[in-house]
C-alpha cells in the first residue's frame, strides 16, 4: 500500500548464486588489440581474473551479511518502490542526513561511513529508483527531479521535517535539487564529486590557478575519451540492457571500468580504490536485481528532461564540497554560481566514491561541515 513502509532483508536464493557461477564459468572471452591496456576499455586478462574471483573467491553470503546488518526497509512512492536503509542515532542532537549515491555506485557504497556517521545523525540512504532494490522501474519519467521529490516525499514518511542531504556525482544532482525544491527544509547539502561546468564567456578561464586549469583539462578529457557510457545510456539503455542483464561478465567489465576511471588515478586498479569484496559487492547487487537496464534509464531520462538543462536559480541552501584534489574537476567560481557554497575542503586523495576511498576523510568533512549549519 502507498505511504506503508515495509521491512526489507536482502535473501538471494541460492539458484542464483548458482546461475551466477555458472555463467561466469561459460563466459566467451573476447580477444582484444595487443598492447592496449585500459586505453580501450577494460583488460581482458583483468576482467578474467575479476571474474575469477567473483566466481570462487567472493563470498556474496558474507556480503549479504553486512548489508543486513543494517535495519532496511522499502516504500512505494509515487508507484515506485524505494529501497532505503536507516539507522536512527542514539545522539539525542543528532541531525537527519539522507545519503544519495551516484551511478553505477548502490546503497552499498556507503557501508563504510554508516556506522561512525550514526554517532552524529540518524543516517538513511537512499537506493535510486531503477537501480538494485528499487528496482526495477515502474514508469517513464523518472527525471532528477522527480527523485528528488520522491525522496523528500520519503523522508516526510520517516518523520524528519528538517535534514541535511549528502550526495556524489550524480547524487549531487539529486542532492542539488532536493534543496531547490525544498529549501525551508533541507538545513544543508553536502557533496562530493561535484560536476562544473564553465560557461562560452572566455573570461571564465581568467586568473584560474594551475591546479583548476588542470581540472578544467580533465572535464576536456572527459567530454573527449570518457563519454561512451553515456552516449549510449542516454540514447538506447535497452539495447544495452539485454547484453548486461544476460551476461555477469558484461556487467562487470561496464561497472568495473567506472570504478577504474571515476576513482582515485594512483590506484592502479579499481580494487586498490575501493577494495575487491566492496567492488563485487556493488556489482552483485546490480546482478542479482537485473537493474543495468532500469539504472541506464537514468541517463536517458536527464538527456531528454528539459528541464534539467533549463537555466536554474542559484541555490539558497549552504552547500559544503569536498573535492578530490588527484581526481575531481570542481572549480569553485563555477560552483558558486550554481550553489551557496559555504564550505569548501580540497583532499589529497579520493574519487567520485569517496565515501568508499577515504571513508575517514569523508564522514569527517560531513561533520564539519553540518556542524556549521545545523
Amino acid at each position: 500500500m502507498e505511504n506503508e513502509i515495509y521491512p526489507f532483508v536482502i535473501d538471494i536464493p541460492q539458484a542464483e548464486l548458482d546461475d551466477l557461477h555458472h555463467r561466469l564459468a561459460r563466459t566467451r572471452w573476447s580477444s582484444e588489440v595487443p598492447g592496449t591496456g585500459w586505453s580501450r576499455g577494460v583488460p581482458v586478462d583483468h576482467l578474467r581474473e575479476l571474474a575469477e574471483y567473483w566466481a570462487e573467491g567472493f563470498d556474496w553470503r558474507k556480503a549479504e551479511e553486512r548489508l543486513n546488518s543494517f535495519p532496511q526497509f522499502t516504500t512505494v512512492v509515487d508507484g515506485q518502490n524505494i529501497h532505503f536503509l536507516h539507522l536512527p542515532s542514539q545522539n539525542p542532537e543528532a541531525v537527519p542526513l539522507l545519503l544519495v549515491h551516484d551511478w553505477p555506485g548502490s546503497f552499498t557504497q556507503f557501508s563504510e561511513v554508516v556506522d561512525p556517521l550514526s554517532a552524529d545523525f540518524h543516517v538513511v540512504v537512499t537506493s535510486t529508483p531503477g537501480v538494485g532494490f528499487s528496482g526495477p522501474l515502474s514508469s517513464p519519467g523518472w527525471t532528477t527531479g522527480r527523485i528528488a521529490a520522491a525522496f523528500t516525499e520519503l523522508m516526510s514518511r520517516l518523520g524528519y521535517d528538517r535534514y541535511g542531504v549528502q550526495g556524489g556525482g550524480g547524487g549531487a544532482w539529486i542532492a542539488a535539487e532536493m534543496g531547490r525544491q525544498q529549501p525551508e527544509r533541507v538545513i544543508g547539502i553536502h557533496v562530493n564529486g561535484l560536476i562544473t561546468f564553465p560557461s562560452e564567456d572566455p573570461a571564465d578561464f581568467a586568473g584560474l590557478t594551475v591546479a583548476e586549469q588542470e581540472r578544467v583539462a580533465r572535464l576536456q578529457h572527459f567530454r573527449d575519451e570518457m563519454m561512451g557510457f553515456n552516449a549510449i545510456q542516454s540514447t538506447r539503455p535497452h539495447t544495452l540492457a539485454h547484453g548486461l542483464n544476460d551476461s555477469p561478465a558484461g556487467q562487470l567489465a561496464w561497472v568495473a571500468e567506472k570504478f577504474k576511471e571515476w576513482t582515485d588515478v594512483t590506484a592502479e586498479l579499481p580494487a586498490d580504490a575501493v577494495g575487491l569484496d566492496n567492488l563485487l559487492t556493488n556489482i552483485s547487487v546490480y546482478w542479482f536485481t537485473g537493474t543495468a537496464g532500469s539504472s541506464a534509464n537514468l541517463y536517458y531520462e536527464t538527456a531528454h528532461d528539459p528541464a534539467a538543462w533549463a537555466p536554474k536559480e542559484r541555490g539558497t541552501v549552504p552547500t559544503g564540497v569536498a573535492v578530490a584534489l588527484s581526481t575531481d574537476i570542481a572549480v569553485r567560481r563555477f560552483a558558486e554560481r550554481e550553489h551557496l557554497v559555504t564550505h569548501w575542503t580540497e583532499l589529497e586523495r579520493g574519487g567520485n566514491f569517496l565515501s568508499l576511498e577515504q571513508p575517514e576523510a569523508f564522514v569527517a568533512d560531513v561533520r564539519a561541515f553540518f556542524r556549521t549549519v545545523r
